[in-house]
């Protein structure tokens, strides 16, 4: 080998590692973007103000709200929202399915981080698959107006392991696929943060009187079991799953602590929908809107929820760690704090 070649070959090898670092090509003169991906907690259900094409119309009803908590970051110029009202781990993955007309969030997310330069990704999901919380909230409004029905933290305690159990290999195929989905855009995995979000409890047993007369129709014992053993145990099933994918996590499950659905009066202090019954669902829906979509802003974080709570999610992304948890406190504000499980404050 000549003397030249010999010299040339480790300028070649420079210039090839350097092109395999670069970000995704013409990254730089993109805007950048966080994205959200997930179920209603996500998309801004209970916010208000939903996109046009999400209120009903066509039969989506996926409620995408002008202030879910993406939209407050501050975590890059833009903000997409592809998060969807109702949907289950298999409807943000991929997949050839469809959730109110919508196809898989996961192959969306390709197209938007080739249209952006992709910078953080939040996914909540999970609610809505095997712990399926909306189930769980009917069976102690039934227990409430039924004395003949077993309190829901009886008759639902003992599957609550088994249940978190099953929900993670699903929200961990999501995290697979959102990679995955990056990858195909481009995107090594250090060439942005991902993190995977659980949920805020909406309810407490610390609530106002006669809380069943003013939208609240459920024990303060059924309540108080929710917060302290039903929303923990799904924040340490996602917490896991956070640890065994390797992506960050932050704790949501005390959120809206001190500020749950009847928790305070006057009620617009709340941060959590008491039930709740929008009649504008017929102007968008039509007749497709009598039943569940007529409630479905029920027990979901207001607009000043996710504005806390995508600030703080904003701070932790910031501070670099691996984990943390959103804790409300006494002031009204949401803090990013590290070292926090996801065990609740006393009532």
């Amino acid at each position: 080998m000549t003397r030249s070649r010999r010299l040339l070959l480790p300028v070649l090898a420079v210039v090839l590692l350097t092109l395999l670092a670069a970000p995704p090509a013409g990254a730089a003169q993109r805007p950048t973007a966080v994205v959200a991906l997930g179920d209603s907690a996500a998309s801004g259900e209970g916010a208000g103000d939903y996109v046009a094409g999400t209120r009903g119309e066509g039969g989506d009803w996926c409620h995408r709200s002008a202030h879910a908590y993406v939209h407050r970051t501050g975590l890059a110029e833009e903000s997409v929202n592809l998060a969807c009202s109702g949907a289950e781990a298999a409807d943000v993955g991929f997949g050839p399915g469809t959730h109110y007309t919508e196809g898989s969030q996961a192959a969306r997310l390709v197209e938007v981080a080739r249209e952006y330069r992709v910078t953080t990704v939040v996914v909540q999901v999970g609610a809505n698959d095997e712990p399926e919380l909306t189930g769980t909230g009917i069976a102690c409004i039934r227990a409430y107006l039924d004395p003949t029905v077993p309190p829901c933290r009886e008759s639902l305690g003992a599957g609550v392991p088994d249940r978190m159990a099953a929900v993670a290999p699903r929200v961990e195929a999501v995290v697979r696929d959102v990679r995955t989905a990056m990858g195909q855009a481009g995107y090594a995995d250090e060439d942005y943060v991902l993190v995977l979000a659980s949920y805020a409890s909406p309810v407490t047993e610390a609530m106002v009187p006669l809380q069943g007369a003013r939208g609240c129709p459920y024990s303060r014992a059924d309540a108080g079991w929710g917060r302290t053993v039903v929303f923990p145990a799904l924040s340490e099933a996602l917490r896991g799953v956070a640890e065994r994918t390797g992506v960050r996590f932050v704790d949501m499950a005390r959120a809206t602590e001190g500020f749950e659905a009847c928790s305070r009066s006057p009620r617009s202090e709340e941060w959590q929908r008491r039930i709740t019954v929008d009649p504008e669902a017929f102007v968008y829906g039509g007749l497709d809107a009598a039943g569940y979509h007529l409630a479905q802003e029920s027990f979901h974080p207001t607009a000043a929820a996710h504005a806390e709570m995508g600030r703080c999610i904003g701070e932790f992304v910031r501070s670099g760690s691996p984990a943390a948890a959103c804790v409300a406190g006494a002031d009204g504000r949401v803090r990013a704090e590290t070292g926090v499980a996801a065990a609740p404050s006393p009532a």
